[in-house]
């Protein structure tokens, strides 16, 4: 059987492309074996003083003028590069197999290195240095990316630029135009609302629609038990009201789901957390057990909601503040976000000055300032016995890194809370909403600013 050594030492020779890629990042001591070590010091002495791949001959030309070599030792390197051959494998295969045994060794010798500091062993460094050598080890990466060069990576831009970017559509007409067609990868998308206006209806709502799209959706609920997220689903999906769901009989009911099941290739999977319970260290175990399990990659997540997640970097009974703790869970589900490349919608709850108000504003974001900061789009569901009378929501937009959050500042939706369904409303309705005053702000943004002197007369 073949060793990574061996691989990584015949390719530094017979693959020039391989060799330029991984020279950066390979270091000597990362060989056990004093004589493959010696051969990699030699081969990259070579490349660095001629800019080119050395030959095996050359190779035992430079062991041969070694001086800290025995007879023995130099003749056992010779048979070890004779035994070096060009071999033919994915390119892409072997960088990563090296990438990792460079992590994995990077590690072990940090590790070890660790323990002989904490032992008192080490003269010039004490134990404060340790977390660096462990985080430079867990980083160790084949990433040599030094930027975008502004001129010469024009074309690379252009194809940016013109790239259709995925997204998760919604099946609201106005949510798609402030968003530009729906949501992006990569991204947290944050509702905000009193207790009882719709926080969790909306994410409902939203994947029931994804699921009907043909996507994989995973929702994760810690406020409230599975059993209910899926009634609210049945509700919206089964189009029949949640207070008669237990009187269905069981055949309907069935075919009811039935016909649902044919209308998508998508699946929704629900998963209960306890409240606090849970973090984003645990929803990426989550994520990886469904992909072993049952092979599902979720092209969008919900979790409701993001106030009672833990955070991974707190404990929870830590001397934290609000503010910090909560940005650090949005922080913490941004990135999950990012790795797991996929949307992320969440919920987070009105304080108590805003749960009452008909106009919501950033600083009506319970508990901490830093989440609107972390978000890429946020918004307010606004509910008032007026709208309720009209079985209407108002969505007032927060922030919005996708569009121009003045262009449909505010909108309105049809709720129908039984069924627990959202809905287009008529243009009137969005007519009537800019009539009461929502106008004045868009053209406060479309006014060109007055000169300071315009009106002043000499």
């Amino acid at each position: 059987m073949e060793r990574i050594e061996t691989s990584i030492l015949q390719n530094l020779i017979f693959n020039e492309e391989y060799s330029r890629k991984v020279i950066p990042f390979i270091q000597s001591d990362y060989f056990e074996d004093r004589k493959e070590k010696i051969i990699f010091e030699e081969i990259v002495s070579f490349i660095v003083k001629y800019g080119s791949s050395i030959t095996i001959e050359a190779l035992n030309i430079e062991v041969e003028n070694r001086t800290d070599l025995t007879d023995i030792e130099a003749k056992e390197i010779r048979e070890i590069n004779q035994n070096l051959k060009e071999s033919v494998v994915d390119h892409q295969w072997l960088l990563d197999v090296t990438e990792k045994w460079c992590r994995d060794r990077a590690i072990y010798l940090a590790l070890m290195e660790s323990i002989h500091i904490a032992d008192g062993n080490d003269e010039k460094k004490n134990r404060d240095a340790i977390p660096n050598i462990l985080s430079d080890a867990l980083s160790v990466s084949f990433d040599n990316n030094v930027g975008h060069d502004y001129l010469l990576n024009y074309e690379e831009r252009y194809e940016f630029y013109h790239k259709k970017e995925e997204k998760i559509e919604f099946d609201l007409e106005y949510f798609n135009k402030i968003t530009k067609g729906g949501l992006p990868n990569k991204t947290l998308n944050i509702a905000l609302a009193g207790t009882g206006v719709g926080k969790s209806l909306f994410m409902c709502h939203f994947a029931s629609s994804v699921l009907l799209q043909g996507r994989n959706v995973l929702y994760i609920t810690m406020e409230m038990a599975e059993e209910k997220i899926a009634e609210r689903i049945d509700a919206n999906l089964l189009d029949v009201s949640i207070q008669d769901l237990s009187d269905l009989p069981k055949l309907m009911f069935e075919n009811k789901v039935t016909d649902v099941s044919k209308k998508t290739q998508g699946q929704l999977i629900i998963k209960e957390y306890p409240t606090a319970g849970a973090h984003s260290g645990h929803f990426k175990t989550l994520l990886n057990e469904l992909a072993l399990k049952k092979s599902f990659k979720p092209d969008i997540i919900f979790i409701d909601y993001l106030n009672i997640c833990a955070s991974s970097r707190y404990r929870a009974a830590a001397n934290v503040n609000s503010y910090s703790y909560i940005k650090a869970i949005a922080e913490e589900l941004r990135g999950l976000a990012v790795e797991a490349n996929v949307p992320i919608v969440s919920a987070t709850q009105t304080t108590r000055s805003g749960f009452a108000s008909s106009d919501v504003d950033l600083t009506d974001t319970s508990e901490s300032f830093g989440l609107p900061a972390t978000a890429d789009l946020m918004f307010a569901l606004i509910s008032t016995e007026e709208l309720e009378g009209l079985n209407q929501i108002m969505v007032k937009q927060l922030k919005n890194r996708y569009n121009d959050p003045t262009i449909f500042k505010r909108f309105v939706i049809g709720i129908d809370r039984a069924k627990m369904r959202l809905y287009d409303c008529e243009q009137k309705a969005q007519e009537d909403i800019l009539d009461s005053g929502q106008e004045e702000e868009y053209n406060k943004f479309k006014q060109k600013p007055k000169k300071s002197f315009a009106e002043f007369k000499f």
